[in-house]
């Protein structure tokens, strides 16, 4: 009876941990919510109370004001070109370090698990400096040619590790019927990467979509500027309009939850066959 209080115990000391945890991270996306429907000065004065009107003209103004159709498009283009070109280049850069074991292969491999660990923030100024001088910088092109780089080692170094599980007696199998190289990857390995690829590409889209630092880096022209770069215009340098703010914030965060909302399930399962192979 004893044993059985202290476990019916623990677990309501963990449900109630869980649920104060639960408070405190959706807190901010609740208060963000309830002020986009104040008024400027409302905000100000009491930013935890509710709203003494739902007005939605902020939503309104957001809208136009940050061109969210043109944003959303441009992030779009940037995401899902960048997360693909990480993902091809990775997965042949993995097979070709794995398949093709030399020195040369093994120091290639290292210095890219040695550049995970250098922050972008430390190259931030020179490489604004060089790119800037070489007028490479303003261009959605170039923004995904930078997410190329700064996300190709993360993805080579998870593909490394699930194309080592791999049986070469498949690949030798398909070059006895006659395939090539090039086929052998595309249509034997690269298959049996699913669960890799699906990781890769939910983390990185999470990265990329929601990423400011970068694009305001490169980015400098309002019509290519991505969503979470749109929301710069709000915050002027000697004063800000908190509650028109607020609602794009909202308008940001909208395509965030949906697209995890519907993908939630191979979110979950991709970590989980990514962390048993």
């Amino acid at each position: 009876m004893g044993v059985k209080l202290e476990k019916n115990l623990n677990k309501i000391i963990i449900f109630t941990l869980c649920i104060l945890m639960f408070i405190l991270y959706i807190f901010p996306f609740i208060l963000i919510l309830i002020n986009s429907f104040k008024a400027r000065l409302e905000v100000v004065a009491n930013p935890l109370s509710l709203p003494e009107k739902f007005d939605f003209s902020n939503f309104i103004e957001a809208f136009n004001t940050m061109n969210y159709g043109s944003a959303v498009i441009n992030s779009l283009i940037v995401t899902v070109l960048s997360v693909s070109v990480i993902i091809l280049f990775s997965s042949m850069l993995a097979y070709y370090l794995v398949r093709y074991d030399s020195k040369i292969s093994k120091m290639i491999f290292m210095a890219l698990v040695a550049s995970m660990i250098i922050p972008f923030q430390s190259v931030m100024i020179p490489f604004v400096t060089v790119f800037g001088n070489l007028g490479l910088l303003n261009s959605r092109g170039m923004l995904i040619y930078f997410y190329l780089g700064f996300g190709i080692s993360m993805a080579t170094f998870m593909f490394h590790g699930f194309i080592k599980s791999i049986p070469v007696e498949l690949e030798e199998a398909a070059i006895v019927d006659g395939a090539n190289r090039f086929q052998v990857f595309f249509k034997v390995v690269l298959p049996m990467l699913k669960p890799t690829t699906a990781t890769i590409a939910i983390l990185d889209v999470l990265w990329i979509w929601n990423d400011f630092l970068l694009p305001s880096l490169v980015l400098v022209n309002d019509n290519v500027r991505t969503l979470p770069l749109s929301t710069f215009y709000f915050f002027g340098k000697y004063t800000a309009d908190y509650s028109v703010a607020m609602a794009a914030l909202v308008l940001v965060l909208i395509p965030v939850l949906v697209f995890y909302f519907v993908m939630q399930k191979k979110i979950i399962a991709g970590v989980v066959d990514g962390a048993i192979k």
